[in-house]
């Protein structure tokens, strides 16, 4: 038999839920307000408490009216905000919560374009919840398309604020995931050319903490970390060089080494015309076309100085991809004069570090040209001549062999010699 205590308990709760059942949508919505007011915070045992061991019994009732208005936004807001009450306090009301299909609920509300983006950050972090209760939890999230659409969201997305919530998502969806992380990885990589360079900032981000639990490079990471350095955004520009940094040890070094130098050399007016187009930077796309690409190039120069510091290595496995002669060409770009300077930064330790460097680029340039680059290489491009910059821009250094250290001298070339 159950006390006295038990029974009015009992009725409380039925009298709670009878009043719910009938309550117009207003109504709901109040009761919901004064419901995350009083329980914000609760564990598992303080809401059955609250709700005379019946608190599933509401939660039911809100996943239903969730699933049948999530679509039109009826106080979508609070429905999410209650429903994260449950989910942090127990993993019962997880997993009745995704017995009725809640991830699948949750996953389309990010793709509804009527809904405000407030309800949909709150869809974010129910997912987190779900996400940080373990591996199975992350599987499920994987097994529903869940990276899709939270790449998109992330791309698509116009706050700040929700957008470090979904990084905060999918780094989550990255650690303790070993069957889909590959998966994520990928999902981080596609989002790398999207048009929101927060997106691209936070994505660069995680692709570095991902990078390093995944342990081997796609080689679609290659194109598509060097075409954010067309960003116009410097914060976007940093991620990309120090995921730029962490790629040296990967199997896709050459690749990218490559692909630096050859940002360097000046495109034709078509391949300018073709990476004008592929930024998809909001800001750059009402920039001249031709305009991007050089923005890339002086990162390019940048990324270049910055790796060859780090490793006597790097610089003289870019010395044999030829980045001497690529950097005097970016020195020469009179239509963008942050490349010129970047690129004479990075060609001047290159000058200091290797002997062999040196001579070349004294023969090229001439002794007057070569002063003048010795004596500040980051005001040169403000002093030279028309001459000068063409010498530069026409450059056919090539210094081929090997470099046994920064000392060493690598064979000069025949005087006269071209590409």
């Amino acid at each position: 038999m159950t006390s006295t205590k038990e029974q009015a308990a009992i009725s409380r709760l039925m009298g709670f839920l009878q009043e719910w059942d009938n309550a117009s949508k207003a109504a709901r919505s109040h009761m919901l307000d004064n419901f995350i007011k009083a329980n914000q915070g609760k564990t598992g045992p303080e809401l059955e408490l609250e709700f005379s061991q019946g608190a599933s019994l509401f939660l039911a009732r809100l996943t239903s009216w969730l699933r049948l208005t999530y679509m039109y936004g009826i106080y979508l807001d609070q429905q999410l905000k209650s429903i994260g009450i449950f989910l942090s306090a127990a993993s019962r009301y997880l997993t009745e919560f995704l017995e009725i299909g809640g991830v699948l609920t949750l996953l389309e509300i990010l793709g509804l374009n009527q809904l405000k983006e407030e309800d949909k950050r709150e869809s974010i972090k129910l997912l987190q919840l779900i996400a940080n209760a373990g591996r199975k939890y992350k599987e499920l999230i994987c097994e529903s398309y869940g990276v899709r659409s939270i790449a998109e969201f992330l791309a698509n997305s116009k706050s700040e604020e929700t957008q470090e919530q979904v990084q905060i998502l999918l780094d989550s969806l990255g650690h303790g995931n070993p069957r889909y992380q590959n998966q994520v990885y990928k999902g981080l990589i596609a989002l790398l050319p999207c048009t929101s360079p927060k997106a691209q900032q936070l994505s660069l981000q995680t692709l570095r903490t991902v990078q390093a639990i995944v342990g081997s490079a796609h080689p679609s990471i290659v194109d598509a970390v060097l075409g954010v350095l067309s960003s116009m955004h410097l914060e976007v520009q940093y991620e990309a060089i120090q995921l730029i940094k962490d790629l040296m040890a990967y199997d896709v070094r050459p690749a990218l080494l490559k692909g630096l130098v050859e940002l360097l050399k000046p495109p034709g007016k078509e391949t300018a015309k073709v990476k004008g187009k592929a930024l998809e930077d909001p800001v750059t796309l009402h920039l001249p076309e031709p305009l991007s690409v050089y923005i890339q190039q002086a990162a390019a120069a940048k990324t270049i100085g910055i790796l060859a510091q780090d490793s006597t290595k790097l610089a003289e496995e870019m010395i044999q991809l030829r980045v001497v002669h690529g950097l005097m060409c970016a020195m020469g770009n009179q239509d963008h004069t942050t490349c010129q300077r970047q690129a004479s930064i990075s060609l001047e330790y290159f000058v200091q570090t290797f002997p062999i460097v040196e001579e070349h680029v004294r023969k090229a340039t001439g002794e007057t040209l070569f002063q003048l680059f010795m004596r500040d290489a980051k005001t040169l491009y403000m002093k030279m001549d028309a001459v000068q910059v063409d010498i530069l821009a026409s450059n056919k250094v090539n210094i081929p062999g090997s470099l046994a250290s920064p000392e060493g001298m690598l064979p000069m070339e025949e005087e006269g010699s071209t590409e």
